[in-house]
């Protein structure tokens, strides 16, 4: 059973329907005792990374994930709030990753002009994690985000928009994706397949 950490963060439709195309078994739920019950754990976001965080702590969420020992990957927001401090917000993350994350505009080099937030696809290298396991080094995937993570030892998957920024991250049980899987297409879809299928 794959639980999804609901904190009211958004994006849980497509989360639900991906993971249905694949035929799992899942629980939306706000409430740590059901999660502790779950095989694996999915936290999605979209939105403001402090008013997240807060809705986690209020939850008694933060403390929890950052307990279990359950495969648990954040995807988007979900991803940038499991690292260490998010310039939205000037907020205290979950500190699981070493990565720090930032706004596209205070980062990339004077004179270049790119549209932020970054929406559409782009490509995933550097592959480092057994998410990617049958993802071919190159593949296109899609993004919706103005703060990105860092670049740093955690990082599992780099991408290029103007500078380098992790756009996955792995540590032990904790994976993260910057981009969305549940909208990327086959790429994306053998990612949350390789999720579901990680030992326990």
């Amino acid at each position: 059973m794959t639980g999804i950490i609901d904190y009211e963060a958004g994006n849980i439709r497509s989360v639900e329907n991906a993971l249905k195309r694949l035929g799992a078994d899942y629980v939306l739920s706000p409430d740590p005792a059901v999660l502790s019950e779950c095989d694996r754990l999915l936290l999605p976001g979209v939105g403001e990374a402090g008013w997240a965080m807060a809705r986690l702590r209020e939850r008694n969420l933060a403390d929890f994930i950052r307990e279990t020992g359950k495969p648990l990957l954040g995807i988007c927001l979900g991803m940038q709030l499991l690292c260490e401090w998010s310039e939205e917000g000037d907020v205290e993350c979950l500190g699981i990753f070493r990565n720090k994350v930032r706004h596209f505009r205070h980062a990339l080099p004077s004179g270049l002009r790119l549209k932020v937030p970054q929406v559409g696809w782009n490509d995933i290298s550097s592959l480092k994690s057994k998410l990617f396991d049958g993802v071919q080094d190159g593949a296109y995937v899609y993004f919706v985000h103005s703060y990105f993570a860092d670049l740093g030892e955690d990082t599992a998957a780099v991408t290029e928009y103007g500078i380098s920024f992790s756009s996955a991250l792995s540590r032990g049980n904790f994976m993260g994706c910057q981009f969305h899987p549940e909208k990327s297409g086959d790429a994306g879809e053998r990612i949350i397949a390789n999720f579901l299928n990680l030992p326990c």
